[in-house]
C-alpha cells in the first residue's frame, strides 16, 4: 500500500482492507503465547514441592507435565480448523480466556492432597487446551503478516516464544518459589501458587486490551466441522498420548492403561491420517507431508525437542536430588541456556534467509551432541558451572535448528496450506514432547526403583544406603540423558537429507505481502 510515492511498511491490510499496525498485534500476540508457553514447563523444578505437598511419585508429579502434552497434542490439530473457521480476533480471546481460567483453577485449587489432584490436572488441561490453539495460530498468522523473504527473521521472533518460554520456565519457577508472597492478607512460603501469579496478570493485561489491537488476518471460509474426522482425531491423539501418560506409573506391561490405550490410538490415527488423504475438504490436509523438505524439517524438528526434553524435564531433578540444590538455584544453572536461546533465535532467523536450514540444522545437532554427552557421565561431584556451560551450549545448538527448520517448512508451502502445515508440524512436536516425558520420567522410576538399596540399610548402615540411592539416582539419570543424545544423533542422520538451499514462494505471492496484502 502507497500514500502518494512512499510505501507504508508498517502498515499491513486485514481480511477487511483495513489498515493496522502489525507492531502492536505482534507484540500482544507474543507476550500472551509467552505466558501461555511458560506454562509447559515452568513446573519443572517444583516436581520435588509437589511431591511432597500432594504426597504423591514422582512419576504422578510428572503428570502436571504429561497431561499438559497430552492434551496440548490433542488440540493442535484441531487448530487448523479453527483458524479457517473463525475469525483471528475472536479466536484469540476465547482462547486467552480459556487460558486465564485454567491459570486461575491452578491457583486457586484445594489444599494440596492426594484425593484433590484431579483438580490441579484440570487446569492443566485448561492450559494446555488453550496453548494448543495459540501456538500454531501464532505462527500462521506471522506467515501472513509478512512476505517470504522475512519469513526467517519473522519466526526468528517466534522463537522468543517457543523456545525461550519452555527453556526459562523452570528458572522462573526456582525463582518464585525462593521467595515467600503475601496475597490479599495469605501468605505463600515455597509455593507452587505464586508461579501463576505473574502469567496470570500478564495474560489479564493481554486479554483486557486484545479486542483493541488484535485484527482479523487470517481469510476464512465457512467449512463445515467434519464430526468424525474431529472424533478421530481427538480419540486417536488422546488414546495414543495417554497410554504414555500411564507409562511413568504404570508400567510398560499394563494392558488395560498403556498398551492396549497406545495400539488403538495407532490404529485411528492410521484411519485418521487415511480419510484426510481421501477427503476434498479434510479436516487437516495431511498433503502438507508430500512435500519433502515439509516433511523432513518436521522429523528433524520432533527429534530435536524430544532431544531438549530429554535433559530438560531431568536435569532440574538431577540438581535437586543428587546435588541438594534450591529450586532456586537449580533454576539458576539453567538461566544461563535459557537465555542463550533467547539471544540466538533471532540471530538464527536471519542467518536462515542467508545461508538456509541444511547448514544450521547440520551445525546445530553437532553442537546439540556435543553439549548433551557429557550428561551421560555426571557425576555427584561434577561441577556446577560445568553443567551451566553444558547446557547453554545445548541450547546454542537448539537455537540454531529450532527457528531456521520451522521457517523452512513453511516456506516449503504455498500460504494457502499455512494452517495446516503449521498444525501438522506442531502436531509432532507437541506428540514428540508427550511421548519423550512419558517415556523418560517412566525410565527414569524404573531404573532408580530396581537400583535403590535394599530398604534394611536405611537403618543398619544410613551412610552406605545414602550412597546407594545417590548412585541408584545417577543411573536413572544417565539413561535419561543418554536417551536424550540419542535423538540428538538421529536429528543430525536426518538433517542431512534436507535441501541445501532456501525455498521461495512464488514473486507475485512475495510482492503482494510487501505491499501489505494477503495471499489467499
Amino acid at each position: 500500500m502507497q500514500v502518494g510515492n512512499e510505501e507504508i511498511t508498517t502498515f499491513n491490510l486485514d481480511r477487511h482492507g483495513k489498515t493496522y499496525r502489525r507492531a502492536p498485534m505482534v507484540a500482544l500476540i507474543l507476550l500472551a503465547t509467552f505466558a501461555g508457553m511458560l506454562m509447559q514447563t515452568v513446573l519443572g523444578t517444583t516436581v520435588p514441592t509437589l511431591m511432597r505437598d500432594y504426597n504423591i511419585s514422582m512419576a504422578t508429579a510428572q503428570q502436571a507435565t504429561t497431561w499438559f502434552l497430552l492434551a496440548n497434542g490433542i488440540m493442535v490439530p484441531v487448530s487448523a480448523y479453527l483458524a479457517t473457521k473463525f475469525s483471528t480476533k475472536k479466536l484469540y480471546i476465547i482462547a486467552y480466556i480459556i487460558l486465564f481460567a485454567g491459570m486461575l483453577t491452578v491457583f486457586a485449587a484445594p489444599l494440596p492432597k492426594p484425593s484433590t489432584w484431579w483438580v490441579f490436572l484440570s487446569g492443566r488441561i485448561l492450559q494446555a487446551s488453550a496453548v494448543g490453539i495459540t501456538m500454531p495460530l501464532m505462527q500462521v498468522v506471522l506467515v501472513n503478516m509478512y512476505p517470504p523473504k522475512q519469513m526467517g527473521a519473522v519466526m526468528g521472533l517466534g522463537g522468543l516464544v517457543v523456545g525461550l518460554a519452555p527453556a526459562v520456565g523452570p528458572t522462573f519457577a526456582g525463582w518464585i518459589l525462593n521467595k515467600n508472597h503475601v496475597i490479599l492478607g495469605i501468605t505463600f512460603s515455597d509455593s507452587w501458587r505464586t508461579i501463576f501469579i505473574l502469567p496470570l496478570s500478564v495474560l489479564g493485561i493481554c486479554l483486557v486490551i486484545s479486542p483493541f489491537v488484535l485484527k482479523d488476518v487470517l481469510p476464512n471460509k465457512a467449512i463445515k466441522l467434519d464430526i468424525i474426522s474431529l472424533i478421530e482425531s481427538v480419540l486417536g491423539f488422546g488414546l495414543f498420548l495417554w497410554g504414555f501418560t500411564n507409562v511413568a506409573t504404570d508400567g510398560w506391561s499394563k494392558l488395560n492403561t498403556v498398551i492396549m490405550p497406545i495400539l488403538f490410538g495407532v490404529m485411528i490415527i492410521l484411519v485418521f491420517g487415511y480419510r484426510q488423504f481421501h477427503m476434498t475438504k479434510p479436516f487437516l490436509d495431511l498433503r502438507v507431508f508430500k512435500t519433502k523438505q515439509f516433511t523432513l524439517t518436521t522429523i528433524v524438528i520432533a527429534l530435536i525437542t524430544m532431544a531438549m526434553m530429554g535433559v530438560e524435564m531431568m536435569l532440574p531433578l538431577y540438581m535437586q536430588e543428587v546435588h541438594g540444590l534450591s529450586a532456586l538455584d537449580s533454576g539458576l544453572v539453567l538461566l544461563p541456556g535459557a537465555l542463550m536461546m533467547g539471544i540466538m533465535s533471532p540471530i538464527a532467523g536471519l542467518a536462515y534467509d542467508r545461508v538456509g536450514a541444511k547448514r544450521l540444522a547440520l551445525v546445530g545437532s553437532v553442537i546439540l551432541i556435543i553439549g548433551t554427552f557429557p550428561f551421560v557421565f555426571l557425576t555427584a561431584e561434577t561441577p556446577n558451572i560445568f553443567i551451566t556451560a553444558l547446557y547453554g551450549m545445548r541450547m546454542f545448538g537448539i537455537a540454531m535448528v529450532f527457528m531456521p527448520l520451522t521457517a523452512s517448512a513453511m516456506k516449503a508451502l504455498p500460504i494457502s496450506e499455512a494452517a495446516d502445515g503449521t498444525a501438522s508440524n506442531n502436531t509432532a512436536r507437541q506428540v514428540a514432547s508427550a511421548v519423550v516425558v512419558a517415556l523418560l520420567s517412566s525410565v527414569t522410576q524404573n531404573v532408580i526403583t530396581h537400583a535403590q538399596p535394599a530398604a534394611h540399610l536405611k537403618t543398619t548402615n544410613p551412610l552406605l544406603y545414602a550412597d546407594k540411592l545417590i548412585q541408584a539416582m545417577l543411573t536413572g539419570y544417565h539413561v535419561s540423558f543418554a536417551l536424550g543424545l540419542a535423538f540428538a544423533i538421529m536429528a543430525l542422520i536426518t538433517a542431512f537429507f534436507l535441501r541445501g538451499h532456501v525455498l521461495h514462494i512464488s514473486n507475485q505471492a512475495d510482492d503482494l505481502q510487501s505491499k501489505g496484502g494477503q495471499v489467499k
